[in-house]
């Protein structure tokens, strides 16, 4: 049987639980629509996703091994009830050793994490894409030290499990610097940024495009926009499976006073 080659994704995934919680919904609400309507692009089914997470790091590149993942309430400050929260989606054993032996046919050791679970980086994109929590869902670090060189060709390393029906996901944020959030003049700088970023992921040669985003810090505005850059560096990976698939920009919602995009590379029809 032929398995249909999956697209790559990086998802800007908003605020904390935001689904859960009055108020934020409405400022979402485009990422809400956005992300629902997904599955149904997809050239098939997923038999898995495998996230890279802007909300975990590890000192070497670590899998998540667990059939039956829990939950990781990374954040602070919302509703007593966003931290009774479940996302019931299994995990896959054997997506993770598939991670560990490509990695390690490169020379890279991946560790392996029986107790990650779910942090909110994986599980808002996904409940949104997947309100059943039917597609099994692996996670994979990133490593500390954020190398961007890195992580685009850990990202290629791993570019054979989208012929395999894997869904690559990169999960972050194109801003993501927290004293930024809702100030007037912020815009600016999220908007010099994203349009950076878009540009990079549009260069019809991977080369170039791979070029720009290892040198992310010439954009304008790069350090306002990413004081650290944990959730810019899922799109490294992301670049990395993208291989020589032109990116483009799938949709962008601004929230918060700032842009926050997401981008496709692979096989979804032009909007």
């Amino acid at each position: 049987m032929t398995t249909l080659r999956q697209p790559v994704f990086f998802i800007s995934h908003g605020g904390g639980p935001w689904p859960w919680v009055d108020g934020m919904k409405d400022i979402f609400a485009q990422t809400a629509r956005e992300l629902a309507a997904l599955p149904a692009q997809l050239p098939a089914r997923p038999r898995a996703a495998l996230v890279i997470t802007g909300h975990w790091e590890e000192r070497e590149f670590t899998v998540s091994t667990a059939r039956h993942p829990g939950m990781e309430y990374d954040y602070s400050g919302f509703p007593a009830h966003t931290y009774q929260l479940k996302y019931s989606a299994p995990g896959s054993p054997e997506l993770a050793a598939r991670v560990t032996e490509l990695l390690a046919s490169h020379g890279i050791t991946a560790g392996q994490d029986p107790r990650r679970g779910f942090d909110h980086g994986t599980f808002v994109p996904l409940w949104l894409m997947y309100p059943e929590a039917d597609v099994p869902v692996v996670m994979l670090s990133m490593k500390s030290g954020y190398d961007p060189e890195e992580h685009l060709r850990v990202g290629a390393m791993l570019a054979p499990l989208r012929d395999e029906g894997v869904l690559i996901i990169g999960s972050g944020l194109t801003y993501h610097n927290m004293r930024g959030f809702g100030r007037d003049e912020s815009t600016s700088v999220a908007q010099a940024f994203e349009d950076y970023l878009n540009r990079a992921i549009e260069q019809p040669d991977a080369s170039v495009r791979n070029r720009m985003l290892v040198h992310w810090e010439d954009a304008p505005a790069a350090r306002l926009a990413h004081p650290r850059e944990d959730h810019l560096v899922p799109l490294m990976v992301v670049a990395g499976a993208a291989g020589q698939d032109v990116g483009r920009r799938v949709f962008v919602d601004h929230a918060m006073k700032v842009a926050m995009a997401s981008y496709e590379f692979g096989t979804l029809p032009a909007a």
